[in-house]
């Protein structure tokens, strides 16, 4: 997209590629902590940049109407920002040999931190400012961050040919004219 300002076209695409996130995770919900969010967090922070947070604020959205809009929902606005950010700051200029591995690793990583970053919430420490069973609680999350953490590290390893894929989807397009 570059510097174009954002038009209707792109619009749409980002509504659906946020109901394309919140789709995938409610097909995987039977794998407890295996998701694609991530993924394509991943995928659309490298193809979109900035604009990345559209179909991520989409997403969260989409959940809160579609789940509720309780207190484990608010996490969401700071949780996938986390790993966009983290993406923004990955170099643009690497090796495609190693576009792989670190796509993965950092998607692995973000799952394995997962659940720390949502503990505060969790257990209601932001609420009364009791934060020492924070750590008790992550802890006890341990298992079920392992199991994210190996998930992402699969699935991220498709966000290279996922971005690449959509990157040609959005140079390749017929002409409208």
């Amino acid at each position: 997209m570059g510097r174009k300002r954002l038009d209707l076209r792109h619009i749409l695409i980002f509504a659906l590629l946020g109901t394309m996130q919140f789709c995938s995770k409610q097909a995987l919900e039977f794998a407890p902590n295996v998701e694609l969010v991530s993924t394509l967090t991943m995928v659309y922070t490298l193809v979109y940049r900035k604009y990345a947070l559209i179909p991520i604020l989409v997403f969260i959205l989409l959940q809160g109407a579609f789940s509720g809009f309780g207190l484990w929902w608010f996490p969401y606005f700071y949780l996938w920002p986390v790993l966009w950010g983290v993406t923004m700051l990955l170099p643009k200029r690497m090796p495609d040999w190693l576009r792989m591995p670190v796509y993965a690793v950092v998607c692995g990583l973000f799952g394995l931190c997962y659940g720390s970053l949502y503990a505060p919430f969790q257990c209601y420490a932001f609420l009364d400012g009791d934060w020492n069973r924070v750590p008790a609680w992550i802890a006890a999350g341990l298992p079920f961050d392992l199991i994210h953490a190996f998930g992402n590290l699969a699935l991220g390893t498709l966000v290279w040919p996922l971005t690449c894929l959509l990157r040609r989807l959005e140079t390749d397009r017929p002409d409208t004219h």
